[in-house]
C-alpha cells in the first residue's frame, strides 16, 4: 500500500501528545494543544454545509499544516461519500484518526459535532419558549421562506455533479416518480439504485491481498466493541425505558445505516416519517428545525437532534426533550465513528473498487431526486395554505390548490432567492435577513 509522506510538526513532545497509538507510518507528531485548537477551530467555523465544510478543512489540513497529504485528503473523501452519514464529520474523524489512531478520531469528531449540537439545544429552548409569539412566528414565516430556496440551492449544485449521462438522469427521474407519485420508501429506493449501479460497473479489478494500514485494522475487535456501544442504551430503553425515547432511538439509529447522500437526502424520509407516519411534530416544525439547524456550525444531520427535542417535549416535557436529544445524538453519530474505525486501515482498496463507486454514483443521482421531491414538499406546505390528494390506483400525489397561493410567502422566497442566488450572499445571512424582513411584514 501507498503510505501518504507526512511532515512531523516540529516541537510536540512526547509528554503533551496522545498515547502513541498510530494508524500508519511516519505519522504526524501533533501536541494534544495544537490538535484541539486546530479541530476546535474547524468545528466552530463549519458553517455552510459540506462543500464549505470540506474546504475549510482542506484549507487546515492540507494547506496551511501540511498534516495530510493532497492525495490522502481526496481519497479519504471519496471513502466518506460511499459511508452512510454525514460525510465532512467523517472526514474530520478520519484526519483525526490518522493523526493520533483512535483517540485522535474521537476527539476530531467530536469537536466537530459539539459546538452545533450545543447551539442547537440553545435553539430549541429559545424555540419552545418564544415561537408562539406572532412577531417570532413571522420571523419563523422568512425563515422557512429561505428554506426552500436553500434546499433548491443545494438540488441544483448536486445536479451538476451528479446528471452527467443519460443513466444517471433516468435514475434521478425515476427515484423522484418512486417518492413523489408512488411514496416508496427512501431505504428502498437508495438500495435499488446502489444495486442497480452495482450490477451494471465495470468488473473489479483483481487486487493482492490488503496489507490494512497500521495496528488499528482489527475490524472484528471494532465491530465487537462500538456495535454494542451504539445499540446497547437501545435495547436498554427497550426494555426499560420510556416508550418514545425507545422508538426516537430505533428511528435515529436506522436513519443513520441509510443516510447516504447527505442530509437533504435524507431529510425527506425523516419528514415522512416524523410528521405522517408517527405524527412527532408538525410540518411547520420540521421546516423550523431546518432552518435553524442552518445557522449552525457542524454537520445539517444536526437537524435531528432539534426533531428528537421537540419530539421529546411534546411527549414530556423538557426534560424528555434534552433527553431525547442527547439521544438522537448518540444513535445518528456513533456509527459514525464505527464505519472510519472499520473501513480507514481499507482506504486504498476501497477506494479503488469500479462496483462500489459506480454504486455511489447511482445512489447520488437517486438523491437528486429525492431532493426534488423535498424542495416541491417543502414549496407546497410553504407557498400554498391548502392541498388536495390525487388518488389512482398506486398512484397517489398532493397537490396544491393554486387560488391559496399565500403572496407574502412567495415574495419573501423570492427574496431569499435574490439573495442567495443574484447577490451571492451566504446562508447563515439570508437567513437572517429573510427572518427580520419576516418580521417587518408583520409590523407593516
Amino acid at each position: 500500500m501507498r503510505h501518504a509522506s507526512i511532515l512531523v510538526v516540529q516541537g510536540a513532545t512526547a509528554a503533551a501528545s496522545f498515547p502513541h497509538e498510530f494508524p500508519c507510518e511516519s505519522p504526524v507528531i501533533v501536541s494534544v494543544r495544537e490538535f484541539v485548537q486546530v479541530f476546535g477551530r474547524i468545528g466552530l467555523l463549519s458553517f455552510g454545509g459540506p462543500a464549505a465544510q470540506i474546504a475549510l478543512m482542506h484549507r487546515e489540513l492540507v494547506d496551511r499544516r501540511q498534516w495530510l497529504d493532497e492525495q490522502s485528503f481526496l481519497r479519504a473523501l471519496s471513502l466518506c461519500m460511499l459511508l452512510p452519514g454525514p460525510e465532512a464529520m467523517q472526514l474530520a474523524t478520519y484526519a483525526g484518526w490518522r493523526l493520533r489512531g483512535t483517540a485522535g478520531g474521537l476527539l476530531a469528531g467530536a469537536l466537530f459535532v459539539l459546538p452545533g449540537a450545543v447551539i442547537i439545544a440553545a435553539l430549541f429552548v429559545l424555540y419552545v419558549s418564544m415561537g408562539t409569539q406572532p412577531l417570532v412566528q413571522a420571523a419563523f414565516d422568512g425563515v422557512k421562506a429561505a428554506v426552500i430556496v436553500i434546499v433548491l440551492e443545494a438540488l441544483r449544485n448536486l445536479s451538476r455533479k451528479a446528471l452527467t449521462s443519460v443513466t444517471s438522469l433516468t435514475i434521478a427521474a425515476a427515484a423522484f416518480l418512486a417518492i413523489f407519485a408512488l411514496g416508496l420508501p427512501f431505504p428502498f429506493i437508495i438500495g435499488a439504485a446502489a444495486f442497480w449501479g452495482y450490477l451494471t460497473a465495470e468488473p473489479d479489478i483483481p487486487l493482492p491481498l490488503m496489507t490494512p494500514c497500521g495496528t488499528d485494522a482489527r475490524p472484528i475487535r471494532t465491530a465487537a466493541l462500538w456495535i454494542p456501544l451504539w445499540l446497547g442504551p437501545l435495547i436498554f430503553l427497550s426494555l426499560a425505558g420510556p416508550t418514545i425515547l425507545a422508538e426516537i432511538g430505533w428511528f435515529f439509529a436506522k436513519l443513520a445505516v441509510v443516510t447516504f447522500g447527505g442530509a437533504y437526502a435524507v431529510l425527506a424520509y425523516m419528514t415522512q416519517t416524523v410528521v405522517q407516519d408517527h405524527g412527532w411534530i408538525s410540518t411547520s416544525q420540521m421546516i423550523d428545525a431546518l432552518g435553524l439547524a442552518e445557522t449552525t456550525p457542524g454537520p445539517l444531520i444536526l437537524v435531528t437532534q432539534f426533531v428528537a427535542m421537540l419530539a421529546g417535549h411534546a411527549a414530556g416535557g423538557p426534560a424528555l426533550a434534552f433527553a431525547a436529544g442527547l439521544l438522537a445524538l448518540w444513535a445518528t453519530f456513533v456509527p459514525c465513528f464505527l464505519w472510519i474505525f472499520l473501513a480507514a486501515p481499507y482506504l486504498d482498496r476501497i477506494t479503488a473498487r469500479p462496483r462500489l463507486n459506480s454504486a455511489l454514483k447511482a445512489i447520488t443521482a437517486a438523491v437528486v431526486g429525492v431532493i426534488l421531491n423535498l424542495s416541491l414538499w417543502f414549496s407546497l406546505h410553504v407557498l400554498f395554505d391548502e392541498a388536495v390528494e390525487l388518488q389512482t390506483g398506486p398512484v397517489s400525489m398532493l397537490l396544491p390548490k393554486p387560488a391559496s397561493l399565500d403572496a407574502e410567502a412567495l415574495f419573501l422566497t423570492c427574496a431569499a432567492a435574490i439573495s442567495l442566488w443574484f447577490f451571492r450572499c451566504g446562508l447563515v445571512f439570508t437567513l437572517v435577513l429573510l427572518a427580520v424582513t419576516g418580521m417587518a411584514l408583520h409590523l407593516v
